[in-house]
């Protein structure tokens, strides 16, 4: 019998996003029920999801039928339709689910999403937009916002800080971000310290003000 992880979610729509949300819940070990009313989508994925069902879930009754309001946790991955996206966080609220995730594909839904009870709402194709600009304008080779104002990125270090211990590098004073960890050539991750010195060819991760890392990034 399969062992999992956390609480079970339910994910309301199967396309590219909730797919591949379900998909990498189960992976993780976590207990998935998936639900999506095209009989093809769910046939598609029979085997790779833990529960997954073909079913209208702007009917609160075939929800209940389903046993979603024993679940704790619930997405809404519905995709242009935003109607039933709406319609579909509503009947989660009114089943007292206790933690409901929403997409969102513009801001006027997104505060629509929030008004009538979802807990998250997320933004995924703005998100990975915004993710992608960022790689695309600069050197850094990953981004990640972490809250409105504050990021994580990766990227090399400005030649200005190759050869100096971080502790004397004045670096948080003068641009406002944390060097978190670094990755020697050929090497794995490590925290960095104080006494850490950075080499050409290495990569770190900073963190700080959107702003700053962003500054700081484009540092040569």
């Amino acid at each position: 019998m399969a062992e999992y992880k956390g609480d079970p979610v339910v994910v309301i729509g199967l396309g590219r996003f909730g797919t591949s949300l379900a998909l990498e819940l189960t992976r993780r070990g976590t207990e998935v029920l998936a639900i999506d009313s095209r009989p093809k989508i769910t046939q598609s994925l029979a085997g790779r999801i833990t529960q997954i069902a073909t079913a209208d879930a702007t009917d609160i009754e075939a929800l209940r039928q389903l046993g979603v309001s024993d679940f704790y946790q619930a997405v809404v991955a519905v995709g242009s339709d935003i109607e039933a996206s709406i319609l579909t966080t509503s009947l989660l609220v009114e089943l007292e689910i206790n933690d409901i995730w929403a997409k969102a594909i513009s801001t006027q839904h997104g505060r629509i999403l929030s008004r009538i009870g979802a807990h998250h709402v997320v933004f995924p194709e703005h998100d990975m937009g915004e993710r992608v600009a960022h790689l695309v304008s600069g050197r850094m080779l990953d981004y990640m916002q972490v809250d409105e104002d504050f990021a994580l990125a990766k990227t090399t270090p400005p030649k200005e800080y190759v050869g100096i211990p971080l502790g004397q590098s004045n670096l948080r004073r003068k641009y406002g971000v944390t060097i978190v960890a670094v990755k020697p050539s050929g090497e794995e991750f490590t925290y960095a310290t104080a006494e850490t010195e950075l080499s050409y060819g290495d990569v770190v991760l900073v963190s700080g003000r959107t702003e700053q890392v962003e500054r700081f990034a484009e540092l040569p």
